[in-house]
């Protein structure tokens, strides 16, 4: 919304979501190695301060170039973030012998965070009253800076007595060969994670849906909370090729309808996207045997960075409808995976 009321298109809108996901392109394999490398813990710290910095540019310089800079900022963030989280979860759990639970412990994150999204929205409808776009963006920053404090208290189990001895090129090499073997894997979450691209769009589907700019935060209030029913639900019911598909009909029916209840049919899509998501996420992980899991995980994120252009260029071209369509493509190739 701050990008187009700041006068932005659609399409330079797109055009700023493809710098990102460039940014992420060309950095997110190699986050990834610095990761397995160096220490996880320590890029989870970077990467708040990286994003919080990212949004002080869209504070401060208001203009598309401004906008372009922080996602840059942001991106590198991301990259520093995507492989690391999920391998420090993982061997932190393995190393108590506890892997197997890693599945459920990923579902309940993933409900946690889209639940949170809920009172976010109800301080971000506050925010922009009282303080329009500068104020919420000032609370975005220090909300990042104070997820770098939290993340340096995470606890960082060892990953070998030999990895002094492997150097950064070494176990970058290590992570790609190890995603070759389990490419089905990597694929699925590099496909389906794409389609997390859209979620950019939610705001402003609510506005093309006649909802004020206002009321948008707490019209798509619903939206995060059956997100977190699906991914909740992903951590106790087996995987179903079919939800997938069935969520791109829904979204494909929500933009034909056009109106403010469609986005009861969005909240439903997203729920059935975030069932299909935890699954490829947690299958991955336990397929993943070698110490270069950040690296491994990375490799799956960065091609699902290459596919998110396709969301990107199927917004400008048909909005959510085409979006919906490549879903139901994407559901054909993994529902027997």
């Amino acid at each position: 919304m701050l990008f187009a009321d700041s006068g932005l298109s659609d399409t330079s809108i797109s055009v700023l979501f493809a710098i990102w996901s460039t940014t992420a392109i060309v950095f997110e394999v190699p986050s990834g190695a610095i990761a397995d490398r160096f220490s996880r813990r320590s890029s989870l710290v970077a990467a708040g301060v990286l994003q919080a910095s990212g949004y002080a540019a869209w504070v401060l310089f208001p203009s598309f170039w401004g906008f372009a800079a922080g996602f840059v900022l942001w991106g590198l963030g991301g990259t520093l973030t995507s492989g690391a989280f999920e391998a420090l979860l993982y061997d932190g759990l393995a190393a108590n012998g506890d892997e197997s639970s890693y599945g459920r412990l990923n579902a309940r994150i993933d409900t946690i965070g889209l639940i949170a999204q809920v009172p976010i929205a109800v301080v971000a409808t506050a925010l922009f009253s009282f303080g329009g776009y500068q104020l919420a963006g000032w609370v975005s920053v220090a909300m990042c800076l104070a997820s770098s404090v939290i993340a340096s208290r995470f606890p960082e189990p060892p990953r070998g007595s030999d990895d002094d001895e492997i150097g950064y090129f070494a176990t970058l090499r290590t992570g790609v060969r190890e995603a070759v073997p389990i490419k089905r894997a990597v694929l699925a979450v590099a496909l389906v994670y794409a389609i997390d691209a859209f979620e950019e769009y939610f705001t402003l589907l609510a506005q093309d849906w006649r909802v004020p700019t206002v009321w948008v935060p707490m019209a798509t209030i619903g939206v995060p909370l059956l997100g977190a029913a699906g991914a909740s639900l992903a951590g106790r019911l087996p995987f179903r090729g079919w939800v997938l598909f069935a969520s791109g009909v829904l979204l494909i029916v929500a933009a034909v309808l056009a109106v403010p209840f469609a986005i009861v049919l969005l909240g439903l899509f997203y729920g059935l996207y975030r069932f299909v998501l935890v699954h490829v996420e947690t299958e991955l992980q336990h397929r993943i045997e070698s110490d270069a899991r950040a690296t491994v995980t990375s490799v799956a994120a960065i091609g699902s960075e290459i596919l998110a252009f396709a969301v990107y260029g199927l917004w400008v071209l048909g909005s959510a409808a085409a979006v919906g369509v490549l879903i139901l493509v994407v559901a054909l190739v993994i529902w027997r995976r």
